[in-house]
């Protein structure tokens, strides 16, 4: 058994397929100054096929999992768009007189190595993407073949130095049972693909084999503890086998529960909608029993493109997921870019603290021309179901303020215009950083709702960036600090009449279940796939029970305290009635 990091739950039992790491051999000859023109028409007819080839990818990919996961390839495209990168190409080309092939090989060793010495372990991956549209570009100069599967094109776990989106598309996911990589951080994009997919994957094995894997070796991947078997024993094969054919069970009986009332067995109710990024998402969660959306990601909609997206457009995939929720209701997050989300086509400035800067609400404000144009679009949807506004990153009373006005503003021209739009649509805001926690008393006099965003709320509460390897460990959902900040935000809410709701991953963590209705939370906003698992144990968590064991959380002075509190309360109250399950 090798202990590795688990990037995409789910089990997968089958024959490896060792995908070679290509070494390039690329020609030593120098060019003649006559040459030049023609080497930069190689290049350029090289960049061409690989654009074309990553847009046909990208079309696939949507029309499989959506627009957020697609959108992966766009940073593709811009490496190949990008001047830095391109005249470095084009430098060695000119001045030194390499061929294309070598120029391009040169140019990726040199920003890959100035981005792996780098302190980020976003900008580590974001040297895998270079890797990947650079092989892609001398597989065209070189006129390199494909990757070939195997001859039998029966179902494989994959095995590869590191992955990139594009392989895992032309490997046929469908064909994939499971990867496994030797090195890779599951904020890779390869491991948000896996997860779009369903495809168990486990990274960072390199250094834990006794020997290298063979293509034929019977393997076992286990995404969700991050536990490899090479050449396992037959009776651990059974043994995966049952845990296998259990989770597929356990999925199958949680569906039944998608129609039944999210109801406490003494009687409280607590709202279990989605978080979604696209129109193509809302289905999944629809299936699963969501009732409304608690958070529409619309940045997604911004990202996915080469411009800013019209009123049309935005107002049309508004509308769409409106009607879609028959009644249940909609909110709508305002653009929230900048930190980790780019655009391609608008160029945020450098910062040295991303999260901490232009983004979000500072963005919009900043340019009005472009929020006016989303709030005039939400507002139109507003009259084809029950549709909320949502600020995010909202630290003061004034932001809160300036951005209203910009709505009073487009409720103006579309009143000029003869447009219809919800007269009474609410408006709430995120709370995700500690200043909105010390004033949620203000806020809360101002404010429709509160949503709290526990991710970034965690990551300012606890000064812990949760992509830096260093010091992910530190980030703690059940830290004393961040307790007390989920109950004065609750506190200053009941006082004013409003409610509170909760989205983030901790959202879906049911050991914080009892939280939540200890709190008396309204509404948790999930991913399609937490949705069923938070009900069960909401089916059998009583509220009495949670407001009690939530009276012994707040004596606690440690984090671990807390946390292992809520682990035993989840499993003396919430398993002793489930299947029992067999220990890997």
């Amino acid at each position: 058994m090798i202990q590795a990091l688990g990037a995409s739950d789910g089990i997968a039992i089958g024959k490896a397929f060792v995908l070679p790491h290509w070494e390039w051999e690329l020609p030593e000859q120098r060019l003649d100054v006559g040459d030049l023109a023609k080497e930069f028409d190689r290049l350029y007819e090289g960049i061409r096929r690989s654009k074309t080839e990553i847009n046909q990818m990208k079309t696939e990919l949507d029309e499989a999992v959506g627009s957020q996961e697609s959108s992966i390839f766009d940073a593709h495209l811009a490496i190949l768009e990008d001047p830095v990168f391109m005249n470095e190409i084009q430098g060695i080309i000119q001045r030194q007189y390499k061929v294309a092939e070598v120029a391009v090989k040169e140019a990726i060793d040199h920003f890959v190595t100035m981005f792996d010495l780098l302190d980020d372990e976003y900008m580590k991956e974001r040297a895998l993407d270079i890797k990947d549209v650079g092989n892609r570009l001398l597989k065209h100069l070189l006129g390199a073949p494909e990757i070939e599967l195997p001859e039998d094109s029966q179902p494989f776990i994959l095995v590869v130095r590191e992955l990139s989106p594009s392989q895992l598309v032309h490997l046929k996911p469908e064909l994939v049972l499971g990867v496994v990589t030797m090195i890779g951080s599951p904020t890779s994009h390869a491991a948000i693909m896996a997860r779009a997919f369903g495809i168990p994957m486990v990274m960072g094995v390199e250094g834990k084999l006794a020997a290298p894997i063979s293509t034929g070796e019977l393997v076992i991947v286990d995404g969700g503890t991050g536990v490899l078997h090479v050449d396992p024993k037959p009776e651990t094969v059974s043994r995966y086998t049952e845990m296998r054919k259990r989770q597929m069970e356990e999925k199958e009986r949680l569906l039944t529960l998608a129609e039944v009332p999210a109801i406490t067995p003494d009687g409280v109710t607590l709202t279990l909608a989605a978080n979604i990024s696209s129109f193509k998402e809302l289905q999944a969660a629809l299936n699963n029993g969501a009732k409304g959306v608690g958070l529409f990601r619309t940045e997604f909609l911004y990202m996915d493109r080469d411009r800013f997206p019209t009123e049309e457009e935005q107002f049309s995939v508004y509308k769409a997921v409106a009607e879609k929720l028959g009644g249940h209701s909609l909110i709508i997050r305002t653009l929230d870019i900048g930190g980790d989300k780019q655009l391609d086509y608008y160029e945020l400035p450098m910062e040295e603290n991303p999260f901490l800067g232009y983004r979000a609400i500072r963005f919009s404000l900043d340019r009005k021309d472009l929020f006016k144009i989303q709030l005039r679009a939400i507002l139109r949807a507003s009259i084809y179901g029950d549709v909320h506004i949502m600020y995010p990153l909202i630290t003061s009373v004034e932001e809160f303020r300036e951005a209203n006005e910009v709505l009073d503003a487009a409720r103006r021209e579309l009143e000029a215009e003869g447009h219809e739009f919800g007269r009474k649509i609410k408006v709430g805001i995120m709370i995700e950083v500690p200043a909105a926690v010390a004033i949620a008393d203000l806020l809360a006099e101002e404010v429709a709702f509160f949503s709290i965003g526990t991710n970034d709320l965690i990551q300012f509460t606890l000064a812990v960036d949760r992509m830096n390897e260093h010091i992910n460990h530190l980030y703690e959902p059940f830290h004393p600090a961040v307790l007390r900040m989920l109950r004065a935000v609750v506190n200053a809410a009941r006082q004013h009449g409003i409610p509170v709701n909760v989205c983030g991953e901790l959202a879906g963590d049911v050991r914080a279940l009892p939280i939540w209705l200890g709190l008396g939370i309204d509404e948790l906003s999930l991913s399609a796939q937490a949705i069923l698992p938070v009900k069960e144990c909401m089916l059998r968590t009583k509220a009495a029970d949670s407001r009690s064991l939530l009276g012994e959380l707040f004596k606690y002075r440690t984090a671990g305290d807390i946390r292992s509190s809520a682990e035993r309360f989840y499993a003396e109250k919430l398993l002793t009635s489930a299947t029992d399950r067999i220990a890997p």
